[in-house]
């Protein structure tokens, strides 16, 4: 199949959160199962490095208010496969360096922006004379897509195509004004309706793009599920579940080749499941780095994510003074967010220094090793779509502490201590009981359902003990953890049947996919470079 991604982040060229992840990896394992795969991305103003891009001669022409506009389109590879990327250089819409906001909030003509994007990827396909089965839509920075396919483009070649329309955070739906109906070229008596664009008196472009596209899913099966219901629905409820038939969950991947401890090379040392001892270098300098006490002996958590409330953060910066009074714990957060909480934690790094350390920003190389040198991870997250940091954690060896909700509850297992003394079912005829060997703890992580802050503060404290009391067991969590396959490889294989599915659901023709096993998509691992060694772009 032909398959284009439309996005609005790729990563690691431009990343802001889980869609660039998404969009950076998969493509990657759906060319290794042989499909013709490519990516359409603006050039946003801070993408310095262009080596070994080719710029085309002809421009591309995009239709958009009363002017027929003109951008530059140059042709990159993904790095580490041979994934096509087309990257859209318009520099009225893209030469600043934000993706959507700026220091003082979001883009005022983000609206404009992202029907640009839309249409030009649209349109690229007729210049390239190549054309998808399958248009793969992000959020709704491309829910016009596949209403344009279904009625400005409709009767023509590239309106064939299917469209798949992946909600990574049904918070955010592109709502605005309804003259962009105008300037998208969109007949406004036919696509300004309660079973289209209008939401609220004016145009939400997400709400178009379930609507419209041939398939709809979530990034999590328990997402999927939740997003149907008012408290998760955000005013879409009603359409997703009208769109039932059509919606699914497929739990976002994590990119074995680039976060696998036993590879990472940007970690002080490397360990795996088999070998946790390079664990306790990487703790060591996280702690060196956030400038708390080099003592292996203080359980340390760590948070790596967007500061917001939606993240349950708010809930954390409240308990700090509490946990640092009542248990003998270490808290490091790095992240960016609300000034409210960026303010909190950067106040309690310096009233327990020693004890708590933040950095409000984003680094990947102190992310790597917060994820490698904590030894549970904080994510009280209200809602979680899909949540990719506690596979990161898992996959490193470091323990989730995490509400129960979305991605979270379909990724991480309760823990539960091991019964001491007899196994359940054990066979006792003829048996010594002292030969019946107690079950092992199971799970891999700490999960709580409120989301107040008397439920984190417990939970943290029952992680804390369980890491005093019971090394044994957090052993065996941590190596439960690990052994936890959250590839992208058989990822894929979900998202080619739904392809398929999509293709058929269109155009009535059924794609035949060949019996497939997910190591049919494994792509080359990362640089195994020396702990220390220099790393060059």
């Amino acid at each position: 199949m032909n398959i284009f991604f439309v996005a609005s982040e790729v990563a690691p060229i431009v990343k802001v959160g889980g869609l660039g992840d998404v969009v950076g990896a998969l493509p990657k394992y759906l060319k290794n199962l042989g499909h013709d795969v490519r990516v359409i991305c603006p050039l946003y103003g801070h993408i310095k490095n262009r080596e070994g891009w080719i710029p085309y001669e002809m421009p591309l022409e995009v239709w958009c208010g009363h002017e027929k506009r003109l951008c530059k389109i140059w042709e990159g590879r993904l790095p580490g496969s041979d994934v096509k990327i087309y990257f859209i250089e318009y520099n009225l819409f893209y030469a600043r360096d934000g993706v959507y906001d700026s220091p003082w909030g979001s883009f005022q003509d983000n609206d404009h922006r992202f029907v640009f994007l839309t249409r030009a990827a649209i349109n690229i396909c007729n210049y390239l004379k190549w054309y998808p089965d399958v248009f793969h839509c992000h959020d709704w920075m491309t829910g016009l897509l596949p209403l344009y396919l279904n009625t400005h483009d409709k009767g023509t070649r590239v309106a064939e195509a299917a469209t798949v329309m992946t909600i990574h955070n049904l918070q955010f739906q592109g709502q605005f004004y309804p003259g962009l109906t105008e300037w998208a070229h969109l007949n406004r008596k036919e696509v300004l309706t309660e079973n289209n664009l209008l939401h609220k008196g004016g145009v939400n472009m997400l709400k178009g793009g379930i609507y419209n596209a041939t398939k709809v899913n979530a990034v999590s099966p328990g997402y999927a599920e939740e997003i149907k219901t008012p408290v998760f629905g955000y005013g879409l409820d009603p359409v997703l579940r009208f769109k039932a038939a059509d919606l699914t969950g497929i739990l976002n991947g994590i990119d074995n080749s680039v976060w696998n401890p036993s590879l990472d090379c940007l970690l002080p040392a490397r360990y795996s499941a088999a070998d946790l001892s390079g664990k306790a270098a990487c703790k060591a300098e996280l702690q060196k780095t956030f400038g708390l006490e080099v003592n292996p002996d203080i359980p340390l958590f760590g948070v790596v994510s967007r500061l917001s409330q939606q993240k349950g953060l708010d809930l954390l910066n409240a308990i700090v003074p509490r946990l640092m009074e009542n248990m003998k714990i270490q808290i490091v957060v790095t992240g960016t967010g609300e000034q409210a909480l960026q303010w909190g934690f950067a106040t309690h790094a310096s009233r327990y220094a020693g004890r708590v350390g933040a950095f409000a920003g984003f680094c990947e190389n102190k992310a790597h090793l917060t994820y490698a040198g904590s030894d549970a991870f904080l994510i009280p997250s209200r809602f979680e779509p899909c949540g990719l940091t506690q596979q990161y954690a898992m996959k490193y060896g470091t323990l989730p502490v995490a509400r129960a909700t979305g991605g979270l509850a379909d990724t991480i297992e309760q823990y539960c201590s091991a019964a001491g003394g007899i196994a359940q079912n054990a066979p006792l005829l003829g048996d010594k009981i002292s030969d019946i060997p107690a079950p092992a703890a199971r799970g891999t992580g700490f999960l709580f359902n409120d989301a107040t802050a008397d439920a984190l503060y417990n939970t943290i404290g029952w992680a804390c003990s369980t890491w005093y009391d019971k090394k044994d067991e957090w052993k065996t969590l941590q190596q439960n953890g690990m052994a936890k396959e959250f590839g992208w490889e058989k990822r894929a294989l979900e998202y080619e049947k739904l392809y398929a599915c999509a293709v058929e659901a269109r155009t009535g023709k059924k794609v035949e996919l060949p019996d497939r096993t997910p190591k049919q998509a494994e792509v080359a691992t990362a640089p195994t470079a020396a702990p220390g060694e220099e790393l060059t772009a």
